[in-house]
């Protein structure tokens, strides 16, 4: 087995869904000699052609109302958006059409779309290329939001992403895009829309996703020291969530924080907490806690490591919902 970073993952993956499905195309600003802004689509136009990958004006919301017109003649488009700031024009066509053609044509249409947004901070950029919108989009009905959080989980979630006849947007922590693990192309692929335990523990539980997911372990191994021995589990799917495993781990530990780079209020986070007091309330021993941007714009990039949950934010988390 090779390693393989969280991009490559991405890139492979798009590779195999083309080669399974001729319906399958990529549309982007950039995408296609270039590969890129990141290289996640490198030599994909060179392989398969122009008609397949391909170059579009910079017109986010031109793109995505392709995307629609494509789906509905029986393609399976795959739209990058360059960066997440980005994508806010294509978003009255996301809302009012992606997520809502299903549903208005009582089931007769479909619309496999993937959507793919690098997200996340802590890559030194600038404004509209560091944010965190996931939680605009899981609050629609009809859209299915995922993220990765390496680079096994990106190789096998682009393709059942594309294979989804729901449209899905697909965010990838795009500071994590060097990360780099084994790839067994051969292994049997977690469910896209279930959350993955990656630590066990019985102490207290870290719920994260994206660029989270290695903070989140690396907090695990710090906490150790003090003889705590914390759970670590990605959520992968933010729209819809997967109530089961979370609702397991916490029983289990009965203690829980939330972790993520998205804005405190209404944040993915705060549906986590409510539905875990709901259905977990005689199960806890303390109150769901929140580690997570803040309330704010995403600062210049010379202060964002004050903005972005850290290891010691998510250790003095763990102190506090230890303490109660």
């Amino acid at each position: 087995m090779a390693k393989i970073s969280l991009g490559k993952g991405i890139n492979q993956g798009l590779r195999a869904a083309m080669e399974k499905d001729p319906k399958v195309l990529i549309m982007g600003e950039d995408i296609g000699k270039l590969g890129g802004v990141f290289r996640v689509t490198e030599g994909l136009q060179k392989d398969f052609g122009e008609d397949r990958v391909i170059d579009t004006p910079l017109a986010e919301s031109g793109i995505i109302g392709t995307a629609v017109g494509l789906a509905l003649r029986g393609y399976r488009p795959v739209c990058e958006i360059q960066f997440d700031g980005f994508v806010f024009p294509a978003y009255d066509q996301i809302i009012n059409q992606v997520a809502k053609m299903h549903y208005r044509s009582m089931g007769k249409l479909k619309m496999p779309i993937v959507i793919r947004i690098p997200f996340g901070g802590g890559i030194g950029a600038v404004e509209h290329h560091s944010e965190s919108p996931e939680t605009l989009f899981a609050h629609v009905p009809g859209l299915k939001v995922v993220t990765c959080g390496d680079p096994v989980d990106a190789y096998w979630m682009i393709q059942q992403a594309i294979a989804t006849d729901d449209p899905v947007v697909f965010f990838e922590p795009k500071r994590r895009y060097h990360e780099k693990a084994e790839l067994d192309e051969n292994a049997e692929p977690f469910p896209l829309f279930k959350a993955k335990v990656v630590r066990e523990g019985a102490d207290a539980t870290l719920f994260c996703y994206g660029p989270m997911v290695k903070t989140c372990l690396q907090a695990a191994e710090a906490a150790l020291e003090d003889g705590r021995n914390l759970e670590v589990v990605d959520l992968r799917s933010v729209a819809p969530l997967d109530l089961a495993t979370i609702f397991a781990s916490v029983k289990k530990t009965r203690r829980a924080v939330v972790v993520h780079e998205a804005p405190l209020s209404l944040g993915p986070g705060s549906e986590l907490a409510a539905r875990v007091s709901e259905e977990c309330f005689y199960h806890l021993e303390a109150p769901v806690l929140r580690v997570t941007g803040y309330d704010t714009p995403y600062p210049p990039s010379r202060m964002e490591e004050e903005y972005l949950p850290d290891l010691d934010r998510v250790l003095d988390a763990v102190d506090r919902v230890m303490g109660y």
